[in-house]
C-alpha cells in the first residue's frame, strides 16, 4: 500500500511522458500493473489544436478517473487546460489553468495562484493526466536547449538516449528513447516514434504502450533497462565507498539494543565488513594500516531496517541508505526484476541495502493485488509456497482475495519450508480468524481495527478497509473486554504486527493544502516538485464536511494509542512503512514514541528485534564482535530525541560506507 502521492507520481510519470501529434488523430495506448492491464488513455488531437483525453486505471478498486481538455499554442504550450473527475482516492478533481493578456492563472483543490502576463513556463497541473506529458515533451523538443521552466516552479530538460526500429500491427516505426529530468530524484524514460508519437514507457511496477505494439515492449524494456544501468552504475561508482583495509571508528558513544544502554569512549574496529572488535577506546587496539576516523564522541547505532517496503526503481535503495537503513524487507515485487536489482546492489553496480524477499499470492478478482502469482484451489496454492521457497524466499505474503480456506494450507506448506506466513486478512475472514489460521503476523493497522467493524456488508478487499476504519475507528474501546482478549491472542500466538503508521497519515491527515503532521520537518528539504506536490496535501480520503475531518483524525489517534497498547501487551511489532521512502522510517518510528513506547524500546524495534523476528539477530541488530558491521553514526542521540534519526551522518553497510549528505545531493534533497 504505497500512498496515493507516490501512486500517482508514478502513474503519470512512467505513463507519461509523451504522445505526439501535430495534426488531428486518436491515441490510445494500454497501461498494465505488473504485466496485469489496469488501464487506458485515450487522446484526441484536433487540428485547432484542442486535446481531450480521458484517462483511468483500477489498483485494487483505487484509482483516478480523468478527462482532460487542453488547448496548445504554437510553442507546444498549452494555453488553457481544464481537468475533471477522481483523484486516486476518488477524491473530486475540478482543475483549471489560463494564460492570457490579463495574467497567468491556476486554480484545484489546493491552489489559487495568479501571476504576471509575461511569466513563462509549462503549468503542470496537480492531477494531470499522463498525455499532459505528452505536450510537455513536445515543447522540449522544440524549445531552445532542450529546456523548459515549469510553473509553479522547476525546470525540466530532455535528452535523446537511444534508437531503434520495432514492428507493430500498425507497421515498422522508428522508436527513439529520451531521458526527462527535472520531473523527478532521477531521470524519467520514454519511448517515442520517429515522428515523436507515443510508444511506451515501462517501470518496476507499471508499463504503458501504445495499442498495437505491445510485442515490441520486452526488446523496449531490456534497451531502456540498459540505459538506466549506465546511469544507477555512474551514480553507484561515485557515491559507494569500499572498505579495501581495516577501519576504526575512535571515540563513540555506542548504543546496544540488547541491553538498551549507551557505552561511551567506544573504538569499532571493522575487517572483512564485520565488527572484529568494541570497546574501551584504551583497550581496543587499532590494526596495522588501518583506515581510522575520528567518531568525535558521535552516537553509533546498528543500522536500521524497515520492514515493509516495496523496492521500486533507482532511486529507492540510494534513499534507504541516506536515511540509514542498511536491511529492508521487500513484501511484493516483480520477482525476476527484484532479484536483478539485488545482485546488482550486492555487487556494488547499485545503491541499495540488503533486501528480505517475501512472496507475494492472492486470489483472482477485480481487486486483486499486483502480483503475477494467484491461487484460488489447494494445488495452486501449494505450488506457489513451494515456487516462493525454491527461489529462496523467507516468507510469504498473502493479500486480500485469497479464499479464507486456503490461508491454513498455505500456513503449512510454508511453515514445513521454514518460511513465515503475513499479509492482509483476506476478505471474508476476520483478524482473530487468520491468527487462528496459524498467520505469523498481521501487515497494516487497519486490518487489527477491522476485526472489530468489517461485517458481512463491507469488502475489505475494495478501499473500504481505509474508509470505514477512518470513519468508525474512534468507536473502538481499546481497554474493552473484546480488544483485550484479541490483544492477548496476538501475544499468546506470538504473533508480530507490522503496523504502517506512516502509511495511513497522509491518508487520514492530508486536507487539501494543508500537510499531514509528519511532513513539516522535511517539505523544505524536497526539490521543488515534491515540494509542490507534499504541500498541496491532495492525496487524502475524501473529507466532505467538519464532522467526517474530526472522526479521520480521531481515528488516527487511536490508531496510534493501539500501537503503543499492543507494546505494552507484550505483542511483537516490527517497523515497517509502506510508503515514500525518505525520511519514512524515522517518521514511524517517532510515531511509536508518540504512542507511549520510550525512543530507546523504539531503536530496538528498528534494529536487533526485526533481526530476530527474521532469525538473523546472531549476524545483525548490534555492534558486538562478530557482528555485520552495519554501522550508522549520528549527530544528537536518538534514545533521547527519536527525530535525531534524521541527523545520519555516515552509514557503514558492510564492506562498504556513504555519506548522507552526497546521496541526498545526488537526487536534489538538501542534506
Amino acid at each position: 500500500m504505497r500512498t496515493e502521492r507516490l501512486i500517482v507520481v508514478l502513474a503519470a510519470l512512467l505513463a507519461s511522458t509523451v504522445h505526439a501529434a501535430e495534426s488531428a488523430g486518436v491515441e490510445r495506448s494500454t497501461m498494465t500493473l505488473l504485466g496485469n492491464v489496469a488501464g487506458h488513455q485515450e487522446a484526441r488531437y484536433a487540428a485547432d489544436g484542442q486535446v481531450d483525453v480521458h484517462f483511468e486505471f483500477n489498483d485494487r478498486g483505487r484509482g483516478p478517473k480523468l478527462d482532460g481538455t487542453y488547448r496548445v499554442g504554437a510553442d507546444g504550450v498549452p494555453e488553457r487546460s481544464e481537468i475533471k473527475g477522481v483523484a486516486y482516492f476518488k477524491n473530486p478533481v475540478d482543475e483549471r489553468f489560463s494564460r492570457d493578456a490579463q495574467g497567468v492563472r491556476w486554480k484545484n483543490g489546493s491552489e489559487d495562484e495568479q501571476r504576471p502576463a509575461a511569466t513563462k513556463g509549462f503549468y503542470l497541473s496537480l492531477e494531470g493526466v499522463p498525455e499532459e506529458g505528452v505536450m510537455l515533451a513536445r515543447a522540449l523538443l522544440a524549445a531552445p536547449g532542450r529546456k523548459l521552466a515549469l510553473l509553479p516552479t522547476g525546470e525540466a530538460r530532455i535528452e535523446e538516449l537511444d534508437a531503434l526500429d520495432v514492428r507493430g500491427e500498425p507497421g515498422k516505426r522508428r522508436a527513439v528513447l529520451y531521458a526527462l529530468q527535472g520531473m523527478d530524484l532521477s531521470p524519467n524514460y520514454v519511448w517515442l516514434d520517429g515522428e515523436g508519437r507515443f510508444l511506451a514507457s515501462t517501470g518496476d511496477w507499471s508499463s504503458m504502450v501504445r495499442e498495437g505494439y505491445e510485442d515490441a515492449l520486452p526488446t523496449l524494456t531490456e534497451r531502456q533497462k540498459k540505459a538506466e544501468r549506465a546511469f544507477v552504475e555512474a551514480r553507484a561508482k561515485r557515491l559507494a565507498h569500499r572498505l579495501e583495509r581495516p577501519l576504526v571508528i575512535d571515540d563513540v558513544r555506542v548504543f546496544d539494543p540488547e541491553t538498551l544502554a549507551v557505552r561511551e569512549g567506544q573504538k569499532i574496529v571493522v575487517t572483512d565488513g564485520r565488527i572484529r572488535a568494541v570497546g574501551p577506546r584504551e583497550s581496543v587496539a587499532t590494526p596495522a594500516g588501518a583506515e581510522v576516523w575520528d567518531g568525535a564522541k558521535r552516537f553509533a547505532m546498528p543500522g536500521l531496517w524497515d520492514m515493509h517496503v516495496h523496492v521500486n526503481g533507482v532511486d529507492d535503495g540510494l534513499l534507504h541508505l541516506a536515511g540509514g537503513v542498511t536491511t529492508v524487507r521487500d513484501l511484493a515485487n516483480d520477482n525476476d526484476g527484484l532479484a536483478a536489482r539485488i545482485e546488482a546492489i550486492e555487487a556494488g553496480r547499485e545503491l541499495g541495502p540488503r533486501v528480505i524477499r517475501a512472496g507475494f499470492v492472492d486470489g483472482r478478482s477485480p481487486y486483486s493485488g499486483p502480483t503475477k502469482v494467484f491461487a484460488d484451489d489447494a494445488d495452486e496454492a501449494r505450488a506457489a509456497v513451494k515456487a516462493f521457497a525454491d527461489l529462496g524466499f523467507e516468507q510469504v505474503k498473502v493479500y486480500s482475495s485469497l479464499k479464507p480456506e486456503l490461508v491454513p494450507i498455505i500456513v503449512e506448506g510454508a511453515h514445513e519450508r521454514g518460511m513465515r506466513v503475513s499479509g492482509h486478512v483476506p476478505q471474508g475472514m476476520s483478524a482473530r480468524q487468520f491468527v487462528e489460521a496459524g498467520a505469523d503476523e498481521i501487515q497494516h493497522a487497519n486490518f487489527l481495527f477491522l476485526n472489530f467493524l468489517a461485517g458481512p456488508d463491507v469488502d475489505t478487499r475494495t478501499p473500504q478497509r481505509f474508509s470505514l476504519v477512518a470513519k468508525r475507528g474512534v468507536e473502538i474501546d481499546l481497554a474493552g473486554r473484546e480488544m483485550h482478549d484479541f490483544v492477548a491472542l496476538l501475544r499468546e500466538r506470538g504473533t508480530v504486527v507490522d503496523p504502517t503508521l506512516v502509511a495511513f497519515e497522509d491518508m487520514f491527515l492530508d486536507r487539501p493544502g494543508r500537510m499531514n503532521p509528519g511532513a513539516y520537518r522535511n517539505v523544505a528539504r524536497m526539490p521543488p516538485l515534491y515540494q509542490r506536490s507534499i504541500r498541496a496535501a491532495s492525496g487524502g480520503l475524501e473529507v466532505p464536511d467538519h464532522h467526517t475531518d474530526v472522526l479521520h483524525r480521531e481515528s488516527y489517534r487511536r490508531m496510534v494509542d493501539l500501537v503503543g497498547m499492543l507494546y505494552r501487551s507484550g505483542v511483537t511489532l516490527v517497523a515497517g512503512t509502506d510508503a515514500f521512502v525518505a525520511f519514512a522510517l524515522p517518521r514511524e518510528l517517532e510515531l511509536y514514541v508518540q504512542a507511549g513506547i520510550p525512543p530507546a524500546e523504539a531503536l530496538r524495534i528498528g534494529t536487533l528485534g526485526a533481526a530476530r523476528v527474521m532469525k538473523r539477530d546472531r549476524d545483525y541488530g548490534r555492534i558486538a564482535d562478530g557482528y555485520v558491521a552495519d554501522v550508522l553514526l549520528i549527530d544528537g542521540d536518538p534514545t533521547v530525541r527519536i527525530a535525531d534519526l534524521l541527523e545520519v551522518r555516515r552509514v557503514v553497510r558492510g564492506d562498504r560506507w556513504f555519506e548522507p549528505a552526497a546521496l541526498y545531493e545526488a537526487v536534489g534533497i538538501a542534506p
